[in-house]
């Protein structure tokens, strides 16, 4: 931690004067990471997670490097698609999140506020933001998102085309699904192949989407069985590793590399001992520099972070022979789309099915669906006698996040499971 915020430092006092400067030294910054955790990451780190952390950071740092092969998405984009035209995707988020990997996030919030960015918009995109105004982000190829969940993403991606000429494509997804609904996203996928092919210069594959989504499907399968092992074993993690999963199941997802790494984890869970900790569903984004949490979360054998929502959002095996179809459907049937019962049956269903002791959100500041929604769903876990924490702050900036309240309600909370209490905080 200490490196990375020194390092960072030195970052932070080119950005202003040479912001190419900067922007090479955060990309050597990643290569540099990517080497670490491929030959000395922490002991405790599981072989599966060595890998998952090195190739997240490598290939990030790859799509920095060579702008023209890669896009801005947002989780839910239709990255197989992308990834057969070449692109490599990185979605807002991820970049934000790895620019507060070197204590940068203070710096480029406040650059994009300066610039007239409301300061209710939410921190990832504000850090996001701030970084491109800043001429350390390069510009991609192009941008694809969705209408899915975040209502600040399609903002964004607007602002970003009209300030810097990033062409961007916007999915409207409907919020429940019917074979009209289908039909109506697969035109639109059809409309984003010609806008690929343009910008590309290649030709669309449907055989190279099928391979993807062959895949997608192995690696889920793998994920479902290591899932079902991580029952009876213990698995060290962290909420850092938690996010870099994403890369695989969502950004990556259908790369061979992915499915190497589900693999892994499937073959590597079933080695571990027994686990004998508190167990819990984690509920949106995860706070990775929070202190306290860090504490109680990371490589700590009395409680673990067994599964999340984010990772958890669509499992369902897609139909490779209508490899369009099945990207409309997943789009349509993702559980953050539509109405917010559908999530919060899902993670019930989920909590149940790995046995959590108990599930924790942590409502991220501007993200107005997990806010609004988090009382609905502690409900719902109550109707199935699950405990929920419910916490507030800042995944992204650390100015926003109050350690001591965390603490408090943290503890709290831990002692209620502990001692075998309703946990009604």
């Amino acid at each position: 931690m200490n490196v990375a915020r020194t390092y960072g430092n030195v970052v932070r006092r080119q950005i202003a004067d040479k912001p190419k400067t900067a922007s090479a030294m955060i990309r050597t910054g990643l290569y540099l990471e990517s080497f670490r955790c491929a030959h000395f990451a922490e002991k405790k780190m599981p072989k599966a997670y060595r890998f998952l952390n090195s190739k997240a950071v490598g290939v990030v740092a790859d799509a920095l490097s060579h702008p023209e092969t890669y896009a801005w998405t947002n989780i839910f984009a239709p990255t197989e698609l992308l990834q057969t035209f070449g692109l490599s995707c990185v979605s807002v988020e991820c970049l934000a999140s790895y620019l507060s990997g070197f204590w940068l996030e203070d710096y480029f919030i406040d650059r994009a506020e300066a610039v007239g960015i409301a300061s209710t918009l939410c921190s990832y995109h504000k850090n996001f933001i701030g970084a491109v105004e800043s001429g350390v982000l390069p510009l991609p190829r192009l941008g694809v998102t969705t209408s899915v969940t975040c209502d600040g993403n399609i903002g964004t991606f607007r602002y970003m085309e009209q300030r810097f000429g990033v062409k961007n494509f916007i999915l409207d997804i409907p919020q429940n699904w019917s074979p009209e609904a289908e039909r109506y996203v697969v035109e639109q996928l059809h409309r984003l192949i010609q806008v690929l092919e343009n910008a590309t210069g290649r030709k669309y594959s449907e055989d190279a989407l099928r391979e993807t989504i062959h895949r997608e499907n192995e690696s889920k399968a793998h994920f479902s069985s290591a899932l079902k092992k991580r029952i009876s074993h213990s698995y060290p993690n962290t909420m850092t590793l938690v996010l870099f999963l994403l890369l695989a199941t969502h950004l990556n997802i259908g790369s061979q590399w992915v499915l190497d790494f589900f693999r892994m984890l499937d073959e590597e869970i079933e080695t571990y001992p027994p686990d004998t900790g508190k167990r819990l569903f984690w509920v949106h984004t995860t706070p990775y520099s929070q202190p306290t949490l860090q504490f109680y979360l990371n490589y700590n054998n009395k409680y673990s972070i067994v599964c999340d929502d984010f990772n958890l959002d669509y499992m369902e095996e897609m139909d490779e022979t209508h490899p369009l179809e099945a990207l409309a459907r997943k789009m349509i049937c993702n559980i953050y789309n539509g109405s917010f019962e559908r999530k919060a049956q899902a993670c019930v269903k989920y909590a149940k099915e790995y046995q959590c002791d108990a599930a924790v959100e942590f409502c991220h500041w501007g993200c107005k669906q997990s806010a609004g929604g988090a009382i609905l769903l502690k409900e719902e876990m109550r109707k199935a006698g699950i405990p929920m924490l419910i916490l507030h702050g800042d995944s992204v900036d650390r100015r926003n996040n109050h350690d001591g309240q965390i603490r408090t309600r943290v503890e709290a909370f831990l002692e209620m499971l502990n001692r075998g209490q309703e946990a009604a905080v």
